[in-house]
């Protein structure tokens, strides 16, 4: 202890300035998440170029099939038999024709012009009727029961955890980003702040062992509100706040606490100085939250260098996809919204010249019912993704685009399509662009085996590798 006395009276003092700093939700009082993106990551060891994954999760069980349709005349038809009420006339559908297939047509929403743009300039690509998988399964396997599927199926939250942990025979608690960031954690030489940047919030995606995730939003880092005010009682507060953290304690753990938090808002402060550094962009982005989440991550990039970044997993959580009723309005919505913020991060990932570094794929806990509900759709399973960057190997489709027919050998019932891409291959191949090593895949992802044989070939094939 000090020699200097420190009273009860004094203490309560100083916390009442340090109070006075904060704000009262639990959210902005102080992340104390961050505490664990604190966690030491090692010595630079042969970095490499920068690159970065953006992880977009579309909550809620987005109805992708209202995202890309079938414009050949007959299979046009079965997607409007099928959709009846729901689907979208073919005039309305913005033309795509991927490479890849022969010229086969297909179409868009109407509200995703900017993706129809990077699609056709050989941007973006869409990956077909992909889901969580334990082994390959068939109609009648699924029917007899006889091949094991997903714990919790057509369950949000089941879902939502293996599409983020990459494993769909139990619930756990560390994402496969976490996991990956376990790994790699070494190549970055910033100690302070975690490989994995997250907008959306606590999330398994990034969660692991060694790092907790750490999350900012629109304006930056979640530190101590008003500790570096200059008015007021700014100063005071301050020195009241500094006072408290130069103390030694006899009790370990209080001291130990001190010192992470310490750094914590040390961390805060390093990172936010980096950000308010970054000039405006030329590109415009739009006032909604996602442009928002979207141009905050294209700062963070810029100051990569500053903040001693090799490598980052951003993770942005997008909500009000589950669309029990009125899923032809809120679509039109939400296809804009997302559009909208799409092509404003590609185009800002452009001015900033950093866009071959960067691949931004979506997730989702699962499709939904072909059929309709009678204004919406139901949870169902197999959907489609899409994925941009300079990597991707744009305007084309990869996996296996269903027949929409209802009673296929794909649909077991209502609409229902059996994935025949599995989410693990899709991650698989995210891991390697990003340097997980061959012999590592199956440590990020243990199902991966069921599906695919390591360095036989590209799990997809929708990146360069």
């Amino acid at each position: 202890m000090s020699k200097e006395s420190f009273s009860r009276r004094n203490f309560m003092k100083m916390a009442a300035l340090f109070g006075g700093g904060l704000s009262t939700s639990a959210t902005s009082l102080f992340n104390l998440r961050n505490l664990g993106a604190a966690a030491l990551l090692g010595q630079n060891s042969a970095a490499g170029d920068y690159k970065a994954l953006v992880g977009l999760y579309l909550g809620g069980g987005a109805d992708s099939y209202n995202m890309i349709v079938p414009k050949l005349p007959e299979s046009y038809q079965v997607y409007a038999d099928s959709r009846s009420n729901l689907s979208l006339p073919a005039e309305s559908l913005l033309p795509i024709n991927p490479i890849n297939l022969s010229g086969i047509p297909y179409g868009l929403h109407p509200a995703l012009i900017g993706m129809q743009n990077m699609f056709n300039q050989g941007e973006l690509c869409f990956i077909n009727n992909i889901g969580t998988l334990i082994a390959p399964i068939t109609k009648p396997a699924f029917v007899e029961g006889s091949t094991p599927i997903p714990l919790g199926l057509f369950s949000h939250s089941d879902q939502t955890n293996q599409w983020q942990t990459g494993v769909s025979s139990e619930r756990l608690i560390k994402g496969w980003a976490g996991r990956i960031s376990d790994l790699l954690y070494s190549v970055n030489t910033n100690d302070s702040i975690s490989m994995n940047v997250s907008l959306g919030g606590i999330n398994t995606f990034q969660s692991s062992n060694r790092n907790v995730e750490y999350t900012v939003n629109n304006d930056g880092a979640t530190g101590l509100i008003g500790y570096e005010d200059m008015y007021g009682a700014g100063p005071q507060r301050k020195a009241a706040i500094d006072k408290l953290f130069g103390r030694t304690y006899n009790d370990p753990f209080r001291d130990s606490y001190k010192g992470i938090f310490r750094n914590s808002l040390d961390s805060s402060l390093q990172f936010q100085a980096a950000i308010d550094e970054i000039p405006e962009f030329a590109t415009n982005f739009s006032s909604t939250n996602l442009s928002g989440n979207f141009k905050m991550i294209a700062k963070i990039i810029s100051a990569r260098e500053k903040l001693g970044f090799k490598k980052q997993i951003f993770f942005i959580d997008y909500g009000g996809w589950d669309t029990h009723d009125e899923l032809l309005g809120d679509q039109n919505y939400l296809f804009n919204e997302l559009d909208n913020a799409i092509s404003e991060f590609n185009n800002v990932l452009s001015e900033i010249q950093i866009k071959d570094s960067v691949v931004t794929f979506s997730m989702s806990e699962f499709g939904r019912t072909l059929t309709s509900n009678g204004n919406g759709t139901d949870h169902a399973w197999g959907g489609n993704v899409f994925t941009f960057g300079g990597p991707v190997k744009g305007n084309q489709m990869f996996g296996q685009f269903p027949d929409l027919g209802l009673d296929s050998s794909l649909d077991i019932g209502g609409g229902v399509l059996i994935p025949t891409t599995p989410n693990d291959l899709y991650f698989a191949e995210l891991a390697l662009w990003f340097g997980v090593p061959i012999s590592e895949l199956q440590t990020i992802l243990p199902n991966l085996g069921n599906f695919y044989s390591p360095g036989t070939s590209a799990p997809i094939g929708f990146l360069d590798l």
